[in-house]
C-alpha cells in the first residue's frame, strides 16, 4: 500500500503567468539582499550576525512596525537575534514562526571570482556569500512583511519572523537560544523554514517541489587514541596515527542500515514518476518489501538516495602528532553524523564503537550547546515526521503553479541539518521550503562562487508575499 503521504504528489494545473515584478518591490528587496549579503555574518573575528540584525530593525521600525512588537536578543554582543511580529486579526488562531538564519560559512577572497561579501550582478546571477544559503530567502520574507507593513494588510493571525545566528556553527544558535530563553516571543501553532526544501530546476525549468516533512539529526563525534610516543626512528607498531586509520577505514567500510519512513518512502514513490527509466527501475526495487542486496548496492551508489535511507558518519577532521622527529602521542578524528529519525545520538555512539571494537579508541560526543566532549550523548530519539496540513500543501500549489507550472509537490527528509531540527524537537511541526528555485547541478551553499538565478530571485520575492498571504487569508 502507498504511503498518504504519496498523494502530495500532485500535477499542477495550468498556469497562470505572474505579473511583472512592481518596480518599487524589486528596488526594495535588491537593496535588502546587497545589505544583508554586504554584513559579514560568519563565526570569525570580522563576522557580526547583530549588525544585520540592526539594520534588518531599522527597516521594519521605518515601515511602522512598533517597537514593542520588535525584540533584539541573544547570549552576547555579536550574536543577537530578531524577532518581529506582524499583529493578526485573530488571537485564537495560533502564530505562524517563520526562522532564517542570517549568520553564513566562512569565504576567503582569493578562493572566489568575485569579493564573496559584495552584492555582484553578472551573467543573469547575483553572486555572494548567502546567496543561496539562506540570506536570499531572508531578504525574501523580509520583503513580503515590509509589503504588508506598506499596504496594511492584516493577516488572520500573528506571522513572527525570527532571524538568527549561528546556524552554521558556533555555540550561540538563535533558534536554541529563543526557544530556551524567550519561548513566549516564539511560540506558534507550526514553523516555516525556507532553509529547507524548495523548487528544483534543470537549467532554469521546473523538475519538482521539495517540502520539508522530517530531517535528520545532526551529531559530531571526537575519536581519540593516544600513546606514549617516543623518538621516530624507533618506530614501534602502535602508532597513534596508524590505530587511528585502522579506525577510520573501518568506518569506511560500514553501511548502516537501510530504511524507509513513510516520508522517504513518499519521496522516493514521487520522484520516480519523473526519473529517468533507469532511475525509476533502480527507486522501484528497493521499494518492495524486502529489496535484495544488490538492488540496494545499486541504489546507496547514488549519494542523495543513500543519505535520505541510511545514517551516515564521514570522517571530516584530522588532528595528530606534535613534532616531525617523535611518534605521535595523541591522534583524533571528528567524525560527521546525521543520523535518521526515530535514533538517538547515544545509539550512534555506541554503534560506533561497535564498530571499531576497540577499547584504545575513545569515542565522545561534541556537546552542540558548549562544544566540549562528553563520554555519553542525548538518548532523545529523533521524532518522526508528521503530516503536513492541507492548508500548506493547498495554497503552496496553487501560489507556485504560477511560477513552476507542472512540477509536483514532493515530501523530502532533509539530509543535512537545518534549524528545523531544534523546532522539532521541540514538538511544533515544522515544514521547509525556500522559494528559491536552484538548479540541482549548480548548488553551490558554502562553496566557491555561490549564487542564484537573477530572474529566480524576484520570482521568489512575489512567491513568498503570494503565499504567505494565501496562508494568512480569512476564509
Amino acid at each position: 500500500m502507498k504511503s498518504k503521504l504519496a498523494v502530495l504528489f500532485l500535477l499542477l494545473l495550468i498556469p497562470i503567468a505572474a505579473a511583472p515584478l512592481d518596480p518599487a518591490v524589486q528596488s526594495l528587496s535588491h537593496s535588502i539582499l546587497k545589505e544583508l549579503i554586504e554584513i559579514n555574518t560568519t563565526d570569525t573575528p570580522r563576522g557580526n550576525v547583530t549588525t544585520a540584525a540592526l539594520a534588518m530593525q531599522k527597516r521594519f521600525a521605518a515601515a511602522g512596525l512598533p517597537a514593542s512588537d520588535m525584540l533584539l536578543a541573544g547570549p552576547n554582543d555579536r550574536k543577537q537575534n530578531l524577532i518581529v511580529r506582524l499583529r493578526g486579526a485573530s488571537t485564537s488562531l495560533a502564530p505562524i514562526l517563520i526562522i532564517g538564519h542570517i549568520d553564513v560559512v566562512e569565504a576567503r577572497r582569493e578562493d572566489w571570482t568575485t569579493d564573496p561579501f559584495v552584492l555582484v550582478e553578472k551573467g543573469g546571477y547575483f553572486y555572494g556569500r548567502g546567496t543561496q544559503d539562506m540570506k536570499g530567502s531572508d531578504a525574501m520574507v523580509i520583503t513580503t512583511l515590509l509589503r504588508f507593513l506598506h499596504e496594511g494588510y492584516k493577516p488572520d493571525r500573528d506571522i513572527i519572523l525570527a532571524l538568527t545566528a549561528d546556524e552554521e556553527g558556533g555555540t550561540a544558535n538563535g533558534v536554541d537560544w529563543l526557544l530556551k530563553n524567550k519561548p513566549e516571543q516564539v511560540r506558534a501553532g507550526f514553523v516555516l523554514n525556507p532553509d529547507a526544501g524548495g523548487a528544483n530546476t534543470v537549467n532554469g525549468k521546473p523538475l519538482n517541489l521539495d517540502i520539508e516533512a522530517a530531517e535528520k539529526v545532526y551529531a559530531d563525534f571526537l575519536l581519540t587514541v593516544r600513546n606514549p610516543g617516543g623518538h621516530s626512528s624507533l618506530p614501534v607498531p602502535d602508532n597513534a596515527i596508524y590505530h587511528l586509520v585502522d579506525s577510520l577505514a573501518r568506518l569506511e567500510k560500514y553501511q548502516f542500515p537501510f530504511e524507509l519512513s513513510p516520508v522517504t518512502r513518499g519521496f522516493f514513490e514521487s520522484i520516480q514518476k519523473v526519473a529517468t527509466p533507469e532511475e525509476a527501475s533502480t527507486i522501484n526495487a528497493v521499494l518492495v518489501p524486502h529489496p535484495d542486496p544488490a538492488a540496494l548496492a545499486r541504489f546507496s551508489a547514488n549519494p542523495r538516495y543513500n543519505s535520505t535511507t541510511h545514517t551516515t558518519c564521514v570522517a571530516t577532521r584530522l588532528n595528530a602528532g606534535h613534532a616531525n622527529n617523535a611518534l605521535p602521542q595523541l591522534a583524533q578524528a571528528n567524525i560527521n553524523c546525521r543520523i535518521l529519525p526515530g535514533h538517538s545520538i547515544e545509539e550512534v555512539r555506541e554503534n560506533l564503537l561497535d564498530i571499531f571494537a576497540d577499547k584504545e579508541v575513545r569515542v565522545q560526543y561534541i556537546d552542540s550547546a558548549t562544544n566540549e566532549p562528553r563520554d555519553t550523548a542525548p538518548t532523545e530519539k529523533g521524532l518522526p515526521p508528521v503530516a503536513i496540513p492541507a492548508q500548506i500543501t493547498n495554497t503552496l500549489l496553487k501560489t507556485a503553479t504560477t511560477f513552476w507550472a507542472g512540477a509536483p509537490l514532493v515530501p523530502e527528509m532533509e539530509t543535512g541539518a537545518s534549524d528545523s531540527k531544534y523546532t522539532i524537537a521541540r514538538g511544533i511541526p515544522t515544514f521547509g521550503f525556500s522559494g528559491l528555485a536552484i538548479d540541482r547541478d549548480d548548488v553551490r551553499a558554502h562553496g566557491k562562487d555561490e549564487r542564484v538565478r537573477i530572474t529566480d530571485y524576484y520570482d521568489g520575492v512575489e512567491f513568498w508575499y503570494r503565499w504567505l498571504k494565501a496562508l494568512t487569508s480569512e476564509n
